[in-house]
Formats: C-alpha cells, sequence, structure tokens
C-alpha cells in the first residue's frame, strides 16, 4: 500500500502533540482539506486526544547543524530550550518575502499555523494544468500566486501566510522524524526537500547518539552487569579481559558492552611504539566476550560452559582505537542450536563503527 500528499495531515498530528493514532483511509491520499491543516486539527479536536503513561522521548539539538541546497534553501537547526521555527519565504524574484518565527505548541498551532493554506506559483503550475493534471486543484484549496497578483477566494488569513504554511509543512515533514523536537530550526527558502532531508540528518543523529550512550537502558547503577558480575560469566582475566561492563542485554540474544580503552592497556608497548592503536584483533575478541555474555544470559546456563571462536566472517576494520576512546560493543546472537552459536557484532567510537564481524562459537562445559 502507498499514501501520499500527508504532509498536512501529519503536521496537524504533529503540531498538536499527537504520537499514537489510528488512521482509517480509503483512498491513496487524505482529502486536501481546503489546503491548510486546520480541517484536521478540528478532527483530531473531536475525536479526543488521551495522555499515555509511557514517557515521550524527545530529541534535544546539543550542537548546529546547518546545510545549503543547489537551488538556495537553507536549513539550521540550533540548540533551544522549546521547539521553534523562524521561516523566510522567498518566491521567484524575490517576490512575496515573508518571515515569521513563532514556538511550536498545540495552543500556537492551532491558532497560528494551522489555517495557512498551500500557495502555488502561477508559472509552476500552467504546464501541469495545459496537460490536464491538477484537476483537483482550485482557488478553494490554494491561493494562486500570478505575476504581482494573489489569486484567492478569500482575503489573506495572515499578513505572512506564506511563511506560516511553510512552516507547517516543516512540521509535517519532520514528523517522519518520529519524535518531538527541542531545537531552533532556523529556515531559509524551505521546501519537502530540504525539509525530509533535516529529518534524514536528524534521524542520522539520533542513531549516533543511542550508539554512543544508550541511556534508557542503563538502570540505577550504571549497568546491567559490573565488572565483578562479567567475570563470574566469563573466565577471562587481566589482560585478556576486553569488557568493563554491560549496559544492555535482553532475552533475545541483544547485548551491548563497553570497554574503556585507556594508555594503560599493555598491548600499546608494542603496537605500536609512539602511535598506540588497539588491535583490530582485540576488537573482535571484545565482540566475542560480549557474545559469550549475550548466549549465556540467553541460555540460562551461566556458569557451567565456555565458548570457544569457530570462526569469523566478513570481519571489517575501519577506524583505528585509540588510548582515550570508549567503545561501546553491541552483539546479537542471530542463530543458536545447544552449544553451536552464531553472532553478528560491531563495535562503536562516537557514534561511528570502527569494525564488525559475523562469528561462529562452540560452547563446551568446563
Amino acid at each position: 500500500m502507498k499514501v501520499q500528499t500527508v504532509e498536512h495531515f501529519l503536521s496537524a498530528l504533529s503540531g498538536l502533540g499527537v504520537d499514537n493514532a489510528l488512521i482509517e483511509i480509503d483512498g491513496n491520499e487524505p482529502p486536501i482539506g481546503y489546503g491548510s491543516a486546520a480541517a484536521f486539527v478540528e478532527l483530531i479536536k473531536k475525536a479526543g486526544i488521551v495522555a499515555q503513561d509511557a514517557p515521550r522521548a524527545v530529541f534535544e539539538v546539543n550542537e548546529p547543524i546547518h546545510f545549503e541546497t543547489k537551488n538556495g534553501s537553507l536549513m539550521t537547526i540550533v540548540p533551544d530550550d522549546k521547539f521553534r521555527i523562524s521561516c523566510t519565504n522567498v518566491g521567484p524574484d524575490n517576490r512575496f518575502a515573508q518571515y515569521y518565527s513563532t514556538e511550536i505548541t498545540p495552543e500556537i498551532y492551532a491558532r497560528e499555523i494551522a489555517s495557512a493554506r498551500t500557495f502555488v506559483y502561477y508559472e509552476d503550475v500552467k504546464p501541469l494544468l495545459d496537460k490536464g493534471l491538477i484537476k483537483g486543484g482550485s482557488l478553494e484549496n490554494a491561493v494562486v500566486i500570478r505575476g504581482e497578483s494573489v489569486m484567492s477566494k478569500e482575503p489573506m488569513r495572515f499578513k505572512e501566510e506564506f511563511a506560516r504554511h511553510k512552516i507547517l509543512d516543516i512540521v509535517g515533514d519532520l514528523a517522519l522524524f518520529g519524535r518531538p523536537i527541542k531545537g531552533h530550526i532556523i529556515a531559509v527558502k524551505p521546501g519537502h526537500g530540504p525539509n525530509t532531508e533535516l529529518a534524514k540528518i536528524l534521524t542520522k543523529k539520533q542513531a549516533q547518539l543511542l550508539a554512543m550512550v544508550p541511556p534508557a537502558v542503563i538502570p540505577k547503577g550504571g549497568s546491567v552487569l559490573d565488572i565483578n558480575n562479567v567475570m563470574q560469566l566469563l573466565p577471562h582475566r587481566y589482560p585478556f579481559l576486553m569488557v568493563d561492563r554491560i549496559v544492555e542485554c535482553d532475552s533475545e540474544g541483544k547485548c551491548t558492552g563497553i570497554k574503556s580503552v585507556t594508555i594503560n592497556e599493555p598491548y600499546f608497548q608494542g603496537h605500536f611504539p609512539g602511535h598506540p592503536v588497539m588491535p583490530g584483533v582485540l576488537q573482535l575478541e571484545a565482540m566475542a566476550q560480549v557474545a559469550s555474555i549475550a548466549f549465556l544470559r540467553q541460555t540460562g546456563d551461566r556458569n557451567s560452559r565456555i565458548g570457544y571462536f569457530m570462526s569469523a566472517d566478513s570481519v571489517k576494520f575501519r577506524k583505528p582505537v585509540m588510548p582515550g576512546d570508549t567503545l561501546f560493543i553491541h552483539v546479537e546472537v542471530t542463530k543458536s542450536k545447544r552449544s553451536i552459536a552464531k553472532a553478528t557484532g560491531r563495535c562503536v567510537v562516537n557514534g561511528e563503527v570502527v569494525s564488525e564481524a559475523s562469528m561462529l562459537f562452540g560452547f563446551l562445559q568446563q
């Protein structure tokens, strides 16, 4: 199934703070709703909004993000304790340049943004009209700008209606990111392309942050297994214990461990003098040790078996690991049968994968 032209409806949901809803639709796009989000806002309010028990995950911007496009669009997002959008809309030949800035809250969105209508430039839609397309478009659901004239069934709803509608679109397109934002977006000549590109960048940034520190899974005390628990599961000891603690481990075979790489590691004396680099094979060993913990916790047989390497495939070392780095070791047991297990693993530093591998193990009784 494919549904399109959903930005106004997504904007209404996001603008009102709705992030869990069931929507039934019998066509491949929502109704045009007179070219704004106002009709959807009224329907959402009529359906009712219910607060849920689960905490809402919010993305907090902690550093500026900026990019420009070939057609002159500029998108910037900077840290802010609220969600704000400042938008400058500039038409062809700099016509109808408008600026509007606002915080986005459910109340402000419903009052100041939702009713701003879609607008088009006549020179952009004339080729489509000549081909008999966009037959659903009319002055009832869009404002048409032709030259210096504004064609509409009613007067402009706001002095900055075009800039406000661009903000409406930004809210809808960023709904694709999937979580509320604390940050200030500064947009110049935005459009659906730049908006969705920003959503992609935020999604990638969020994935990097989760790879660096997964706070939602670290309970009080900072770990699922501390170093003493790790040594109860693994027979390895100094200098070959490559896991300091486990911060995430579930019953499905997924596990995340941490190794703090310090200059005191004994292998740095010879690898290499004056240019210390953690050997790739030891990163592979770290993945293997975390995978052993994942398997033993998954099976519940925690103290009676030792894991032995059988093979390692698709091994890749992408970036060097230096003293001072914190190695996040993510593994997943993908198959297990009796005393044989297969797992995938990757080591991550500062949100970037530095090594990865597929591994096969045999587990024997001590």
